[in-house]
């Protein structure tokens, strides 16, 4: 196996609630396992005792928040994720998996707000310290068809209901190519094996290049 196909790389894959992502990130990973990379899964709130805080607020409370109060912690919880674990990860050589990035943020927080996506982006670079994904893949499916897929009564952004979320997808269509030099839109609203399928082929050939 030759070292370009080992090369540590930072992957984002984003959605809209009920896409997927946690299954075909589990399954992206196996893949990129069995080709040689050392691999590590982080979700965006989430993954530092600070994310998984600042999580509990975003997602699993009813407090009323302001759009910009939410992208400010938002980026709170990203910013400490990547010092603390995403940067290390790649400097030591090891391939990331991100649920969700700032693309994530410009798109829910923009959507029916007071905040534009112009500003999210800036606030947003400077959180990240100007890092992005080497590659965005975006899982996309009608609205409608994924909030069907939702068990439980959902957190904050699913409880908007769907014609908010059908916005969110319009929104990350839209501004996906802000997100990565590399950024790819994947059928969602497919058997699971075949999404599986055309991410990884979409992953083989970025890495082939």
């Amino acid at each position: 196996m030759s070292e370009a196909i080992k090369k540590p790389v930072f992957i984002a894959v984003d959605g809209i609630d009920g896409v997927g992502k946690s299954t075909q990130i589990e399954r992206l990973a196996a893949h990129l396992a069995g080709r040689g990379h050392d691999v590590i899964q982080v979700r965006d709130p989430g993954s530092t005792p600070v994310g998984a805080r600042l999580r509990e607020i975003l997602l699993d409370s009813d407090l009323d928040l302001h759009r910009r109060t939410e992208a400010m912690l938002f980026m709170a919880s990203r910013c400490e994720m990547i010092e603390k674990s995403i940067r290390p990860a790649l400097e030591q050589g090891t391939t990331v998996i991100s649920d969700r990035f700032l693309l994530a943020n410009v798109v829910y927080q923009s959507v029916g707000g007071d905040v534009t996506p112009e500003q999210i982006w800036e606030l947003g670079s400077l959180a990240n310290d100007d890092l992005a994904p080497d590659m965005t893949l975006l899982l996309d499916m009608p609205a409608e068809a994924a909030m069907k897929r939702i068990e439980g009564p959902g957190d904050r952004m699913e409880r908007r209901g769907t014609e908010y979320m059908e916005s969110v997808r319009q929104s990350f269509l839209s501004q996906l190519h802000r997100s990565s030099e590399r950024t790819v839109v994947i059928n969602a609203d497919q058997d699971p094996g075949d999404v599986a399928k055309d991410i990884i082929r979409a992953v083989d050939e970025f890495l082939a290049t």
